[in-house]
């Protein structure tokens, strides 16, 4: 099994999802989370004051899928989450060793 966490623009996580809902993948956290990578923030005015936004709105997307669905995964997060534009995020896939159902404590393969 893989990890797949994503980190996307906040308005694509509905592309996201229904991308990876076509693909019969339903279970997924989403979190918001702030950071950046190339683009470095932005500058803003508030109240007439300019001031840097370093750490810019984001959404983390994960999800758990068998490692023979993991590429078509990867490739449909791609394609729902890109725009073209610097910010529009990264994809991380993790080896998943072992999976456990907390309400019965059955293991997973």
């Amino acid at each position: 099994m893989k990890l797949i966490k994503s980190i996307v623009r906040p308005n694509k996580v509905d592309d996201v999802k229904d991308a990876l809902a076509k693909m019969g993948i339903a279970g997924m956290t989403v979190t918001e989370v702030r950071g950046h990578g190339k683009q470095k923030g932005h500058t803003a005015i508030y109240r007439g004051k300019e001031y840097n936004v370093s750490l810019l709105p984001k959404m983390e997307i994960e999800v758990v899928v068998p490692d023979s669905s993991a590429n078509d995964a990867i490739k449909a997060i791609i394609e729902a989450a890109r725009t073209g534009e610097i910010g529009d995020g990264r994809v991380f896939v993790l080896p998943v060793l072992e999976s456990y159902r907390i309400r019965t404590g059955e293991k997973e393969a």
